[in-house]
């Protein structure tokens, strides 16, 4: 059988291309630290990669929505802190109306500071988070919680949101709230806060004392229980905070795991890829030289 001289240089080209194709694979997988390239290097190692990679991609969606959730929570949180101080001072005022030696007067001059609580405690519930959310509104996050009204001289507040509680995804199998409807924080626990205080002013506004001691103890009463409902709520927005960071070390240490097990599925062992590219390297210098030694045979060497 008669090997042309055409055959022998298309053959010799073909090799050297090859060892040279798997040279270049080599120094690309060196500089870039993979072992997989393309799914064809390790077809199943690529599919677990992948799988692997929107695993974590889904931890790290999980991280920012806990981050998103603490924001919020942490806002209520402070508006709630707030409100709970305003409330022990306005039991403060309480206590302090009932001194018989007050004035009609003086106990007006305590009507007018309670009057600025109101107003302090409606600003409160109509606060807005970082986005410009009103956050006791429930779904109706761009309307105002409450809004105030009267009966007769009497001051109160309308709640205008519904009972809605936003919620985020903030683990795999967990949606978090991270609001609370103003109609459970300041109309909850057998008492409505605003009416309390309207109810209070006028009390105080109404010259002579008849009842007054009565009035007193009532709205003590009623503050007591507004108190007991506000740090309930803070107690669950609490848990829920507390909960949150023991969902960031779990989603840390998923991040740590899967950061490993792609490690051990893409990244490459450069030892022995250093010395495949050696091993590769004198292949390819062999093939060439001796491509240029047959390249040279003819019959003329043999006249």
């Amino acid at each position: 059988m008669r090997i042309s001289t055409q055959t022998l240089f298309e053959t010799g080209a073909a090799r050297i291309g090859e060892l040279q194709s798997g040279l270049a694979k080599t120094q690309q997988q060196i500089s870039t630290g993979r072992r997989i390239m393309t799914p064809s290097d390790d077809p199943v190692g690529a599919a677990r990669a992948l799988e692997v990679t929107q695993s974590q991609s889904l931890n790290t969606q999980y991280g920012v929505n806990r981050q998103h959730a603490k924001n919020g929570l942490s806002a209520v949180e402070g508006t709630l802190s707030s409100v709970t101080s305003l409330l022990q001072d306005v039991k403060v005022t309480v206590i302090a109306a009932g001194n018989a030696t007050l004035s009609d007067a003086e106990r007006g001059f305590q009507a007018s500071e309670l009057r600025g609580r109101f107003e302090e405690l409606m600003g409160l519930a109509n606060s807005r988070d970082a986005l410009g959310n009103y956050m006791f509104s429930g779904y109706q996050s761009t309307t105002p919680a409450f809004v105030e009204t009267s009966t007769g001289t009497v001051a109160g507040a309308e709640y205008r949101g519904d009972q809605g509680q936003r919620l985020l995804q903030v683990d795999a199998s967990r949606q978090m709230a991270i609001s609370n409807p103003g109609q459970t924080v300041f109309k909850g626990g057998g008492q409505d806060i605003f009416a309390t205080l309207g109810e209070l002013i006028a009390l105080l506004q109404t010259p002579g004392t008849a009842g007054l001691t009565a009035g007193l103890a009532n709205a003590n009463a009623k503050v007591d229980l507004a108190l007991d409902n506000v740090l309930t709520v803070r107690a669950s927005v609490g848990a829920r905070l507390q909960e949150l960071d023991a969902l960031d070390n779990a989603g840390e240490d998923r991040h740590i795991q899967y950061s490993q097990i792609l490690s051990d599925l893409q990244d490459l062992d450069y030892t022995q890829a250093l010395t495949k590219l050696s091993q590769q390297q004198v292949t390819l210098e062999a093939a060439q030289r001796s491509f240029v030694t047959i390249s040279k045979l003819s019959l003329f060497n043999f006249i």
